[in-house]
């Protein structure tokens, strides 16, 4: 049996070889977007993404807890963590400013009360804004870190909440790589993702 790689290379960006053999697959139904609201820190942001936010601030602001727009009248969409990233505000010490609750009907009809949403991502999909979210929370649990060389590494970010995930990715065979395909595509380009599919599939087959 082949082993894997820990670090492979595909089209100058580094990733961990168990993105394309883990399997994963959000389930909302027992989670209820859990890591909107667990953690010490904010989702990673850069500069262009901050600038993004705050042009959606007025139209998710009645969406926000009072507690949040506190904050955010406070200190602003986001600030430096201790590692010297920047990050979207936090209340409490972990949940996201713009983090909402409402009911969620899930694609194969169930619907999920009180779940936890990202407003930003709410208001995109109800057409009130032009952008979605952060990168970093569209393509969780995969992180990304760019060096000081500018080379752009992913890993998987293992997390207990995100259990329920992983079971449901084992139960549908779907590899990490394959339900993060939008996100990875809106990332790093169409022909990078049709690239990382020609490897995992080569790479993949004797395991």
């Amino acid at each position: 049996m082949v082993k894997l790689p820990p670090i492979l290379d595909i089209g100058g960006i580094l990733i961990s070889s168990d993105l394309l053999t883990e399997e994963f697959c959000c389930d909302l139904a027992v989670c209820k977007g859990a890591c909107c609201i667990e953690g010490d820190a904010g989702a990673p942001v850069t500069l262009e993404e901050i600038g993004e936010i705050e042009n959606c601030v007025d139209v998710v602001w009645d969406d926000l807890s009072a507690q949040a727009q506190s904050v955010i009248d406070r200190q602003g969409v986001a600030y430096t963590d201790q590692e010297g990233d920047l990050v979207t505000s936090i209340v409490g010490g972990k949940d996201c400013v713009f983090t909402c609750y409402d009911d969620l009907t899930l694609a194969e009809g169930e619907t999920v009360s009180h779940c936890c949403l990202c407003a930003l991502e709410k208001a995109y999909r109800n057409g009130r804004t032009h952008w979605c979210k952060p990168i970093s929370c569209a393509l969780y649990p995969i992180r990304a870190k760019q060096f000081s060389d500018g080379t752009v590494a992913l890993n998987y970010n293992r997390w207990k909440i995100c259990e329920s995930a992983v079971k449901k990715g084992r139960e549908l065979h779907l590899p990490l790589y394959r339900f993060l395909e939008q996100p990875l595509k809106r990332r790093f380009g169409e022909a990078w993702y049709q690239e990382l599919c020609e490897v995992a599939a080569q790479l993949t087959m004797n395991l």
